[in-house]
């Protein structure tokens, strides 16, 4: 498939070079979309229907698209992987996992067999084809069990960046995986539930079902850190997926160079929902009704606006509530809509091109600037935050004074590049931009470790997809910010999306039993009403805490851990980060740090509790738990930090400890 795109020629197809740049482009996107992944078969799974299933056009040909004929006279064998394969005369050897048709490896059963005779799971090793598995759902005499490929595949080790689960999607991921463009999705679901992998292969699904329309409006996933979205880049490349962008909320509200940091108060408090409504009122305040008329000259005539109509004009746009910017650029042309209809009336016929000469006439450009001034986001949000009766005339009824004290700068601030803006700043710019101009909204949004982001983080990744819609994922039970989110209705009306449904997914993949049954001993004192994860993993796993006396007893926790096949990770309090680093150099254990890739050679890799989120590793030594609570603000976000910690593990988890350990550990 590949050699025949390369071959493709096109050097009679287009009509200017332009065309020609354009289709190049798109066949090199659609090679890299060909390209082959090592240890990473074509086909994982076969369904022998029962009686050929009806397709969608978009699958219909007249020898049944992608189908072998199966053993029944009016079944058909279709083999299910990661990407739509046909042989050499365009007939499709191997069915796209997102197609209606494949649909049934995933949802069928004992009690719904949904057509299906067979189903077929293919074990490999290293690319090379093993075993295979065969579940004959509509056999009543077969009893339904528990696949051991399926379970192999979930446990295996984790080398390398996120992979995908295509192989592994269970119902309840698939029903959400696969649910519609136009609604959006929250899903909460605990440590190992694969509810950053379902968000993922939604995008992927997505793509499949609406490409034309995604490509025009985009998608995006947004993550927490760039140590994060390293980890996950690849997934979607893996299933032939190159156009989706990704960003953290920071990079999305970058329209300032961000170099100072907030106190905990002072960021709650610039986070809070409460601010936006302080930065509208203070770009409205730059509008000033008129207390003089307008007097456009044209030739020997003079046209007068008096004061009271343009009153009328600029209290209309006002009670619109439109952007201040577009108001800004409607002005003007009401204005001079004013004079034509006053040139109407004394016989003249203007035209449209009279209308816009009107408007760019001085006089009616003077009055614009002193009506509508224009508004400077970041110039605006400097004053909020270094003018205290600017901010107190604008945060009236809505921030007390200990509150507006918390944000205002003690330092005077020459402008806007010398200013040390905060992560919270830039989200206020962020907000203040779209009061002056509308922004862009794209197809899709998925949003992974919500439950961190403020009320007007949510707002800013809402500007996103006004128009479009999102898949919020996270984990109330993780919120480690002292603005981390309190419930997913609050967190989607910030977001603009109050309608959303809300799934939970409560069956871990990932986390051993023991090792999720041990970190759920904090859930009552972080996250009271949520459903602990239950384990659906075979495996039991190891998990020991080891009591210490060093830093060379953490060492040799680790060189135990290494032992093992696959990747190991060293997470500590970022205090003890240094030490730990001097102590493994001192050894001769070489490490890596959050985000970079493990190899066979280099399996270590040393994270910050503040990064741990959203990564896994096989094995973990969690380094002085005491440390991980102590390093936070409060101790219920300490305790939430010790959680995430605690569920990074897959296969094994050491907890090493010469401080007494926290007493809700038990």
């Amino acid at each position: 498939m590949r050699e025949d795109v390369e071959n493709l020629d096109i050097s009679d197809v287009t009509a200017n070079w332009v065309n020609a740049a354009v289709l190049a482009r798109q066949i090199d996107e659609r090679i890299k979309a060909l390209a082959d992944l090592s240890h990473t078969p074509l086909f994982f799974g076969r369904l022998d229907y029962l009686h050929a299933p009806s397709l969608p056009a978009s699958l219909e040909r007249g020898d049944h698209r992608g189908a072998d004929q199966g053993e029944g006279a009016d079944g058909e064998r279709f083999y299910i992987g990661r990407r739509h394969v046909h042989d050499a005369d365009g007939d499709p050897m191997v069915i796209d996992w997102r197609a209606p048709v494949s649909q049934p490896f995933y949802r069928a059963s004992k009690k719904d067999p949904m057509d299906i005779g067979l189903r077929r799971r293919f074990g490999y090793t290293g690319g090379d084809l093993t075993a295979y598995e065969d579940e004959h759902l509509s056999d009543p005499t077969e009893a339904a069990s528990a696949g051991k490929l399926l379970q192999q595949e979930i446990e295996r080790p984790r080398v390398g960046p996120m992979r995908d689960i295509v192989a592994t999607i269970q119902p309840e991921q698939d029903e959400i995986v696969r649910s519609g463009l136009s609604g959006t999705v929250c899903v909460q679901g605990g440590p190992g539930t694969g509810k950053t992998a379902v968000g993922l292969h939604r995008v992927a699904y997505l793509l499949y079902a609406h490409r034309e329309r995604l490509a025009r409006t985009g998608t995006l996933v947004i993550g927490p850190n760039a140590s994060f979205l390293h980890y996950i880049e690849q997934v979607l490349p893996a299933l032939g997926e190159l156009e989706v962008r990704q960003a953290t909320v920071d990079d999305l509200v970058a329209h300032v160079e961000v170099r100072g940091t907030d106190t905990a108060a002072a960021a709650v408090v610039k986070g809070d929902a409460r601010m936006a409504e302080v930065l509208r009122r203070a770009v409205r305040a730059h509008v000033t009704l008129p207390t003089e008329p307008v007097v456009v000259v044209r030739g020997s005539r003079r046209w007068r606006v008096p004061a009271y109509e343009l009153e009328e004009i600029v209290r209309e746009l006002l009670d619109r509530d439109i952007r201040y910017g577009a108001a800004r650029e409607a002005l003007p042309q009401r204005i001079a809509h004013a004079v034509l209809v006053q040139m109407e009336r004394a016989g003249e016929a203007p035209d449209d091109r009279v209308q816009d000469a009107v408007a760019r006439n001085a006089a009616v450009k003077a009055a614009v600037k002193a009506i509508w001034p224009p508004v400077d986001p970041a110039k605006l949000v400097l004053r909020l935050l270094t003018d205290a009766d600017f901010l107190a005339g604008h945060a009236a009824g809505l921030l007390d004074e200990d509150e507006q004290k918390e944000i205002l700068w003690t330092k005077p601030v020459r402008s806007v590049k010398s200013a040390r803006w905060s992560p919270a700043d830039a989200v206020l710019i962020d907000e203040a931009t779209d009061l002056v101009q509308r922004t862009h909204s794209l197809g899709h949004v998925v949003l992974d470790e919500a439950q961190d982001l403020s009320p007007m983080q949510y707002r800013a990744v809402g500007r996103r997809c006004t128009t479009g819609s999102a898949t919020v994922l996270g984990d109330l039970a993780q919120g480690t910010t002292p603005w981390a989110t309190r419930s997913w209705e609050e967190a989607l009306a910030h977001l603009g999306k109050p309608e959303a449904v809300i799934e939970e997914l409560t069956a871990g993949f990932r986390v051993p039993t023991d090792v999720i049954t041990y970190a759920s001993r904090l859930l009552p004192h972080i996250a009271p009403g949520l459903t602990p994860v239950a384990s659906v993993r075979e495996n039991p796993g190891s998990f020991e805490v080891r009591p210490v006396t060093d830093t060379a007893d953490v060492v040799a926790a680790c060189t135990q851990s290494l032992r093992h096949e696959g990747s190991i990770g060293l997470i500590a309090a970022d205090a003890r980060i240094p030490v730990l680093a001097e102590a493994l150099t001192a050894a001769g254990i070489g490490y890596l740090g959050p985000g970079e890739e493990t190899t066979q050679e280099t399996r270590l890799t040393l994270v910050p509790a503040s990064l741990a989120k959203g990564l896994e590793y096989d094995y973990v030594v969690l380094d002085e738990p005491q440390a991980v609570v102590d390093g936070e603000p409060d101790e219920r976000t300490g305790l939430r930090r010790l959680y995430v910690a605690l569920t990074r593990a897959v296969s094994g988890l050491t907890v090493t400890h010469a401080a007494p350990l926290p007493p809700e550990l038990g």
